[in-house]
């Protein structure tokens, strides 16, 4: 018997220095920032990273936490949906008198329910978004080297279910984040790393990611296949196609227009092949191969191609056919929509990711009683366009069936005339 105690003694006098080697060589203590100012920008150039806008107008996000979590973040309901096991709790974030316990599998009581899915909401939901928090109330922010490069310190000194705690954002050239150092009290050692990686473009236009790995451990954290979707957004977007016969826009196949007087188009939309003319110039442009497009100069064929001429003319097709059909196009590839008040109504704010001549643009669709787009406001960050007003008017039905505009007014009166719009099968 005593042979046994000497020996489960050993072993345990071996496990608790084995565990002060592990501590000592593994923990950091935690850095002392500088620079709130200059911090206060860099967490500004993360959120901008994210898609920060984005992130504030999503409905619907929807992720695991190691496959045991499962949520459903109806987000600009303030409502969570939490299920483990089979427990089902609903919180009302901003309201918590109302949250309510949908189903019960574990002994206890409704509070104690309550409380364990608010306690692991607040835990898997910070391993989902914890970037976007960075300037969220209550956070303390300060500049902290590390390797020569600069890392966002944030310290929570209220909030969620662990207070004052601190994480270490290292940030790759993009000022995207690709792993954190944590000090906080559920981890008795200080400086943990976790990766931010494995990011995942949304349909609202956000990036969360799909899992961690924490070291010195090796632990993956999953968090399954995260979405996050803005469904009332998308819902409205249906209604305008409804309104101005989509349908009808799909089966068009030549559309015909001018743009402001100056140029003038016929658009094969079937094949995607356009005339665009202005002063002497006929460009037959074909935007999915440019190589095979022709170049007249008074409709004599040049038969050495002029690069930038064709550039022109894709410039000019996508930027004056944006004036026509760009209400048809609310889903198209990398197209974000959203909804906001603008004087206390729902509207449409779409945000172009990628394509056209100036991706990144957003605009912002007023609409009458039966969804037809009366205005939008624009947005075009690379030509200091901020919220500018103009009308989509003069809505004609051509003879393919579907709706498109005659003209626009801009802010003090100046019109843009789209010409004698036509629409054919």
């Amino acid at each position: 018997m005593k042979t046994i105690l000497k020996i489960l003694a050993a072993i345990v006098a071996l496990l608790i220095i084995a565990g002060a080697i592990f501590y000592f060589a593994n923990n950091e203590t935690l850095p002392k920032g500088k620079n709130p100012d200059k911090a206060d920008e860099l967490a500004n150039k993360i959120l901008k990273a994210l898609n920060y806008d984005a992130y504030q107008n999503t409905e619907l996000i929807e992720w695991n936490f190691r496959n045991e979590h499962f949520y459903k973040w109806y987000k600009s309901e303030n409502k969570v949906e939490v299920s483990w096991d089979k427990n089902k709790v609903i919180l009302h974030t901003n309201q918590p008198e109302k949250n309510e316990v949908i189903a019960s599998k574990e002994n206890g009581g409704k509070e104690e329910l309550i409380e364990k899915a608010i306690k692991i909401f607040n835990n898997d939901s910070f391993w989902l978004v914890a970037p976007y928090k960075v300037n969220d109330k209550g956070t303390k922010r300060s500049i902290v080297k590390v390797d020569e490069k600069e890392a966002l310190l944030v310290t929570y000194t209220s909030g969620g279910s662990t207070p004052g705690d601190s994480y270490l954002w290292i940030l790759d050239s993009t000022f995207i984040p690709v792993k954190f150092k944590m000090w906080v009290g559920i981890i008795p050692i200080g400086g943990v790393e976790a990766t931010w990686g494995n990011w995942q473009k949304t349909e609202a236009g956000i990036l969360l990611p799909k899992k961690h790995i924490m070291s010195p451990f090796g632990l993956e954290i999953e968090m399954g296949n995260p979405t996050a979707t803005n469904p009332k957004a998308d819902e409205l977007a249906n209604k305008i196609l409804f309104a101005i016969k989509h349908e009808n826009y799909k089966k068009t196949n030549i559309i015909e227009w001018s743009f402001a007087g100056k140029r003038s188009f016929k658009w094969n939309k079937k094949d995607h092949i356009v005339d665009v003319s202005w002063d002497t110039i006929r460009v037959n442009l074909q935007p999915n191969n440019l190589a095979k497009s022709v170049v007249f100069y008074n409709e004599i064929k040049q038969e050495t191609v002029d690069k930038e001429m064709l550039q022109k003319a894709l410039d000019i097709f996508n930027n004056d056919s944006f004036w026509l059909v760009s209400p048809h196009k609310l889903f198209e590839k990398g197209i974000v929509r959203n909804i906001i008040k603008v004087d206390e109504k729902d509207v449409l704010k779409v945000n172009y990711t990628i394509g056209g001549t100036t991706p990144g643009d957003s605009y912002v669709w007023i609409l009458d009683s039966t969804y037809v787009p009366k205005k939008w406001f624009m947005n075009v960050e690379t030509k200091n366009i901020v919220n500018v007003p103009a009308t989509w008017e003069d809505w004609i039905t051509t003879e393919s069936g579907t709706l498109l505009p005659k003209n626009h007014v801009f802010e003090g009166g100046r019109g843009l005339s789209m010409g004698d719009v036509k629409g054919t099968k």
